[in-house]
């Protein structure tokens, strides 16, 4: 290894060290507003997914209950909030080692993917958590009463928002492996049957073990996953008038 090798992989490493000093900086920093934020923040939180129900209340069995919670509330926060920086950061590191056409398509895949990311998040958030907690409202009798836990509700919100924003990359997935040309469409085409199982046993995975959850999970994700194909399709077609021309 000749010594301007050596200078080279020291400098990148530098450079890595120096990235995550400043991601763990930035989290740090802002961490510390987003604790004084996290309780009315975990407030209206709990408004959106109880909307309609005035008669619901939440219910905690430990003292420090809520407490953890609220911090837990507050790391969401703060890496949503850093999310810009980091990318930055390690957008910035990245760049020197791509070429052109290498970084508008990371650019547009990272804004797509953001973008549903942040769709499937709010669609979780807005229409399935509110049907989640009617479902479980719908068993309540005169002798059966609702309890729900605050810890409970508000770990099955965040882990199932998570859920939903991966599980909405469907179709810039689809999409991606068509147009470049690592699966055909007529391959994604003649396999819905496994892509359906497939996506089920995902759903399964990243839900609670009830099936509300599942469907409400699966559902859009195969129609996404259709979405994607469409648009795959198109993108197939294009390619194939492109070169009888």
């Amino acid at each position: 290894m000749t010594e301007n090798n050596e200078e080279s992989i020291i400098s990148h490493i530098e450079a890595f060290r120096t990235m995550l000093l400043n991601c763990i900086r930035a989290v740090g920093i802002i961490l510390i507003p987003m604790l004084f934020i996290a309780p009315r923040a975990l407030d209206l939180f709990i408004k959106l997914i109880l909307r309609g129900n005035n008669n619901v209340s939440l219910n905690y069995f430990a003292p420090a209950e809520v407490f953890i919670i609220q911090i837990k509330m507050a790391f969401v926060l703060d890496l949503i909030v850093c999310f810009p920086y980091i990318a930055g950061q390690v957008w910035n590191f990245c760049l020197p080692a791509l070429y052109e056409h290498e970084k508008k398509f990371i650019k547009s895949i990272v804004f797509i993917s953001s973008f549903l990311f942040i769709l499937g998040s709010f669609f979780c958030l807005l229409i399935i958590l509110p049907l989640i907690i009617n479902f479980g409202i719908s068993f309540a009798t005169a002798d059966i009463k609702a309890v729900f836990g605050i810890s409970n509700v508000v770990n099955l919100s965040l882990w199932m928002i998570l859920a939903f924003g991966i599980m909405f990359q469907m179709p810039l997935v689809t999409y991606s492996l068509v147009k470049w040309d690592i699966v055909t469409y007529e391959t994604f085409r003649n396999c819905r049957p496994y892509v359906i199982v497939i996506l089920l046993i995902i759903a399964g995975i990243l839900t609670p073990p009830d099936i509300l959850s599942q469907i409400l999970l699966f559902t859009p994700t195969y129609l996404l996953f259709e979405a994607g194909l469409f648009f795959a399709g198109l993108t197939q077609k294009r390619k194939i008038t492109e070169k009888l021309d």
